[in-house]
């Protein structure tokens, strides 16, 4: 891998906040992100899982300039955008494109969809007016809306259809790169398998390159070739999809992936459980974060901080050499026969439509 394979790079990436000062003693530092190393491929789609809290969602937003970082690199298309101006960044926002997790305050109210989506044409100059119109239609039929949608306002569409908006509105630039902070997670389960195929669609059409956060791992396993897995601020584990799910490296990683409801016999080979709740991340615990909650923690976890590998399967545990953890087994499906069959059927009536719009 080359260079000119990366699009997006973090080196160092640190977000710090500072509590507020209490009457007595010193305000706190809340380490959200700290020391990421990732570097995200060109065309590829890449999802950050893990629970709530680990910092996955505040990494999307400095990825993308949406937050500057305490400390650290951002590089998207070898130009460092952490400490660029927003003058500056004006002009590759254009590029880095951001879909929010909540599609109901993620949208203007007081402005009709035609306007929201157009928005970010007129800001960047991009086409005349009517060439911006034609172009809202285009966007808004890819997301599955109908294009005389677009005079009415964000009020009247249900959970699905603003976030199909929000998708159209990110694409409308043209972008290069789009982050989705869990696009699907506020979504009815029967509109998440519409949306996850829209996004893989666009994907392909636009040449997109995808990071995505999620909590569903089901959703991650069937549309990401990469996965990173974050805790208490750090990525602990970042593999190929099929790698980390089939054999996992990091006691984290395995207790995921044992959460996944799987309705297959012999598809779950053990399981693993977490101990207790996430420490404070206030007061984080020295040496391996993830020592108060694993089964397999000594002492050295306990004093010395583990490193992120450089391998193609990455992991950062002292012990990821000598432990035998349980993924999905090869021949277990990400997915229920009931998800599954909703995934197929929708892509059958979207070539259907695509079909009689071409005729």
């Amino acid at each position: 891998m080359t260079a000119r394979d990366i699009i997006l790079e973090a080196h160092g990436l640190k977000l710090h906040f500072t509590t507020a000062k209490p009457l007595f003693g010193k305000a706190k530092i809340i380490r959200a992100v700290d020391g990421v190393d990732l570097r995200i491929r060109r065309g590829e789609t890449l999802a950050i899982v893990g629970e709530s809290g680990c910092g996955k969602s505040t990494l999307a937003r400095l990825l993308v300039r949406l937050f500057s970082p305490t400390e650290g690199s951002v590089t998207y298309d070898g130009q460092n955008i952490a400490n660029k101006s927003e003058h500056d960044m004006r002009a590759l926002r254009r590029d880095l494109q951001f879909i929010f997790q909540d599609p109901f305050s993620s949208l203007n109210p007081q402005m009709s969809v035609g306007a929201l989506i157009e928005e970010p044409l007129r800001v960047h100059r991009i086409g005349t007016p009517a060439e911006r119109r034609t172009k809202v239609a285009h966007l808004l039929s890819r997301v599955g809306l109908s294009p005389q949608i677009a005079d009415r306002y964000p009020h009247e569409f249900s959970g699905g259809q603003r976030q199909r908006i929000g998708i159209a509105r990110a694409l409308a630039s043209g972008p290069k790169v789009l982050i989705g902070d869990e696009p699907v997670s506020a979504l009815d389960v029967s509109i998440q398998a519409q949306v996850v195929n829209i996004l893989e669609d666009l994907k392909e059409e636009f040449g997109l390159t995808l990071v995505i956060i999620a909590h569903d791992l089901a959703v991650v396993r069937h549309m990401a070739d990469r996965v990173a897995v974050m805790y208490l601020g750090e990525i602990v584990e970042l593999a190929s999809v099929d790698a980390l799910f089939n054999a996992p490296r990091h006691p984290y990683t395995a207790a995921l992936i044992a959460a996944i409801p799987v309705p297959h016999i012999g598809a779950r080979v053990a399981t693993a459980k977490l101990q207790g709740d996430p420490p404070n991340p206030i007061d984080l615990p020295t040496g391996c974060r993830f020592y108060p909650r694993c089964p397999h923690a000594t002492d050295l976890c306990r004093s010395e901080r583990p490193i992120l590998t450089n391998s193609d399967h990455q992991v950062a545990c002292h012990f990821a050499d000598d432990l035998n953890l349980a993924g999905l087994s090869d021949n277990a499906t990400a997915r229920s026969p009931a998800a599954a069959a909703r995934f197929d059927l929708y892509r059958e009536a979207r070539a259907r439509k695509d079909k009689e719009a071409a005729t």
